[in-house]
């Protein structure tokens, strides 16, 4: 139930984002890049471009983690893919795309993350490095959400980058504050 309530939160949070026009970053901001400048389907983007993490994931969280993620970025590619068609959002300022997207989608995570999964990419990666080496897993996605921004430079106005970093703002510290594992257990 974690796993589909997570994913119902993140594919909104990304209807919300793409609403605004904006990016974000970690595996969901490559694939909007892409999917902005090739027009190839988001949902398909996102699903391929995780593939590659599996085997971190299967290596070092074990098989029901890599299961239950594997299900996490199928129902959030395929969600991302028909929820726009159901929620048609016109003229959503990039600020309110921003809060609103960054939140829902971290909210999402916390729901994937409390119970040992994620959204793929490079949520594994931060999920082990917190594991192996106590380094906070809303810091690391940070650092990697700021390097796909930076990248983004290059096809998005000012205006929406900032508003992008915003919400990739608002989508971290809404984990870095709220994910420890002392708090909760469940696996």
């Amino acid at each position: 139930l974690a796993v589909i309530a997570g994913s119902m939160l993140i594919s909104l949070g990304v209807v919300l984002l793409s609403g605004g026009g904006l990016l974000t970053g970690g595996v969901v901001g490559v694939a909007f890049l892409l999917h902005y400048v090739t027009g190839v389907s988001f949902g398909l983007i996102f699903f391929l471009a995780n593939l590659p993490f599996y085997y971190l994931a299967l290596r070092r969280l074990g098989l029901a983690f890599t299961i239950k993620t594997f299900c996490a970025v199928g129902l959030t590619a395929l969600l991302s893919e028909y929820l726009p068609h159901l929620i048609v959002l016109q003229n959503v300022h990039p600020v309110v795309a921003a809060t609103f997207g960054g939140l829902t989608v971290a909210a999402g995570m916390l729901a994937l993350f409390r119970h040992r999964a994620s959204i793929g990419g490079f949520g594994i990666l931060a999920l082990y490095l917190q594991d192996r080496f106590g380094i906070r897993a809303g810091l690391t996605q940070l650092a990697f959400d700021c390097t796909v921004l930076f990248v983004s430079f290059f096809v998005a106005t000012p205006l929406i980058i900032l508003c992008s970093v915003l919400g990739a703002l608002v989508m971290n510290l809404v984990i870095a504050i709220n994910h420890r594992n002392d708090r909760y257990i469940a696996m």
